[in-house]
């Protein structure tokens, strides 16, 4: 196999790389949020539900969570679930997106959720109490003090930690190879195992990349944010 088809190969696993990366970005950070205001709710039975659904996600590695999820409801009903291939009508789109990248997104949104849920909390958490009163004084009620008043607030502060796990995730999409998910690192090993090393390193040159990219982004974004003198 020579570079450029190395290369062709590896490009197309970091399409399903990319797609899987935007993918759990997009239905996790809304998903978090949903879970801190579950494991912060005043109904104690929602709260330790939540906070036990994210003890359990934190707790357990992602890779057993993504063999859980694609294997277990199978074996539970007897093969009656089967995890869909979902069919969009875009060729290319249609050939990386089987029912292993969905159950895969599935465990990857699921266990971000869980830690972005921590970081949003933190965030929350953080603001002092007297800006929720000054909100009050002002007429606010409870929606509007959290949107106009505290949530520009806690985004400035859960942008590091938050760049950390969007960094983390990055390079966790290589998980997915262990249940057959056609990603980057599953490429690179497809290369090894017919005698060739050298592609798991040049794999690495595209995670390297992205990263550095993604670094750069969220920096700008925390210096864009640096006007709020928290």
């Amino acid at each position: 196999m020579d570079f450029a088809t190395i290369t062709a190969e590896l490009l197309s696993g970091f399409g399903t790389s990319l797609i899987l990366f935007t993918g759990t970005l997009l239905l996790s950070l809304p998903l978090g949020l949903l879970f801190c205001f579950g494991s912060m709710s005043k109904i104690v039975p929602v709260k330790w539900f939540f906070k036990f659904i994210i003890w359990v996600l934190r707790g357990t590695p992602l890779m057993l969570q993504i063999v859980a999820v694609f294997y277990v409801p199978g074996l539970l009903t007897n093969g009656a679930f089967r995890w869909p291939d979902l069919n969009t009508g875009w060729q290319w789109f249609d050939a990386n997106m089987d029912k292993r990248f969905w159950a895969v997104l599935f465990a990857f949104t699921i266990n971000y959720a869980a830690y972005f849920s921590e970081i949003y909390r933190g965030g929350i958490q953080s603001v002092p109490r007297g800006q929720y009163e000054a909100g009050y004084v002002l007429g606010m009620n409870k929606t509007q003090v959290f949107f106009k008043v505290i949530w520009l607030q806690v985004v400035k502060r859960i942008v590091p930690p938050m760049s950390n796990e969007i960094i983390t995730l990055v390079k966790d999409t290589s998980l997915a190879k262990v249940i057959g998910v056609t990603e980057l690192m599953f490429a690179a090993d497809a290369a090894r195992a017919k005698g060739l090393i050298w592609p798991i390193f040049y794999a690495g040159a595209f995670y390297l990349v992205f990263v550095g990219v993604l670094t750069f982004v969220l920096g700008r974004l925390e210096k864009k944010l640096s006007y709020f003198k928290v």
